[in-house]
This record gives C-alpha cells, structure tokens and sequence, in this order.
C-alpha cells in the first residue's frame, strides 16, 4: 500500500444498519474506500479473499459465523488483510479469544468517529489499536490470570448449558437457537473453559454446583 492510496476496508456485521452507517463514514472521508460488506465470519472469510482489503472492520458475534472463527481462519490462511474488531463487547470471553486469533485492534461501537479512523490508519499501518476499556481489561487478565470458575457464563452460554442438561445433542441446541454445530461447539469449549471441566457430563454437575442450573 503506497502512502497516496486510500485505505481498502471490508465491513462485516451482521446488521445491514450498521454496515450501511459504516459505509457511509468512511466513504465520505477522504482516504478511504469500501470495498465491500459481509454479513458473518464465513462470508467475510470469502469476501476478504476475493477483495484483499487492508483493514476489516469485524463485528465478533453474528449468526452464520462468528467474528472470532473469522480471523483465526484468516490468520491461518496468511491473509494480508489486518482486522480490527468493532463490537458493543469488552467482556473478556470477546477480547481475549479475539486479539489471540491474531486481531490488530478492538475497539468500541461507541467510539467517536475520529477515533475510528485513526484506528483504521494505525491498523493498516500494522500497529496494535485498542480501546481503553479493553487495554486496561487486557492488562488486568495477563497481571492476574483467571482460575476456572472465576468467569461468568454468558447468557447464550448459559442458554447451551441449560439444553446440555436437557440431554439435547449439538444439532438439537443448534435448531433450537438458531445457530451453526459449530458455533455450538465453541460455546461449549468456552464454557467447559469457564468451569475448569473437559466433558458435558462434568459441565451439567458443575453447573448445579454452582448455581447457574437451578
């Protein structure tokens, strides 16, 4: 990328709103050009090898792909595109697994305009951008590093915990919340993270032991 030319961007969300409001912001500044949308991690994936944006800009939890799976994959296939995560999450389930997938940044939703920018130039430039919120979350976590059980479930976790102690299989809970298996299965490897555990059996008693299955 020479000096003079613009930055290429590829936005992925899965709300055309928010994609539409993106395109709008960068179009309209100069320096910028959009390349084009993707609306999960599996199309962006697509996208981004077709198109060779520098920046994508990646919302992390959508439907049909998350944006976690997206840039490991990118990641391993080498691509030159650098990613900066751009979600309303800075809990530490989102960040971590993001930024060790190999994002370049994390920032906000609610992060003003020019910031967002600036955060796209330091990206393609491939310096490491992150909101204060996520730097100081990032810091705490490597200074003190969780003991399983100290990590609250999310709600979507919670809600495939639930169904596990139901008995219903990953193609069930997978219907059942209109998901992929495979995004069900990495709910899982988190949640069997949070609560220390290797196996369903052993997530289901940690989770009445601990409260979250009534």
């Amino acid at each position: 990328m020479t000096t003079d030319a613009p930055i290429s961007l590829l936005i992925v969300d899965d709300h055309p709103v928010v994609r539409d409001g993106l395109r709008g912001m960068f179009e309209s500044a100069p320096g910028f050009t959009v390349l084009g949308e993707a609306p999960d991690g599996t199309a962006a994936v697509e996208r981004a090898a077709a198109l060779d944006p520098d920046v994508i800009l990646m919302d992390l939890r959508m439907p049909g792909g998350s944006g976690v799976d997206a840039i490991r994959e990118l990641t391993r296939r080498g691509a030159r595109a650098k990613v900066l995560v751009l979600t309303t999450y800075d809990t530490d389930s989102d960040t971590l697994p993001a930024i060790e997938a190999g994002a370049t940044g994390y920032l906000l939703k609610d992060a003003p305009r020019d910031e967002l920018f600036t955060a796209v130039r330091a990206a393609a430039e491939g310096r490491t951008v992150l909101s204060p919120a996520v730097a100081s979350r990032l810091v705490l976590a490597v200074r003190t590093p969780r003991r399983p059980g100290d990590e609250p479930l999310s709600a979507r976790e919670r809600e495939v915990l639930a169904l596990v102690a139901r008995g219903t299989s990953n193609r069930e809970i997978a219907r059942e919340l209109f998901i992929s298996e495979a995004t069900v299965k990495t709910h899982l490897t988190h949640l069997y993270t949070k609560l220390g555990v290797n196996d369903r059996a052993a997530a289901v008693a940690a989770g009445y032991d601990r409260g979250i299955l009534g």
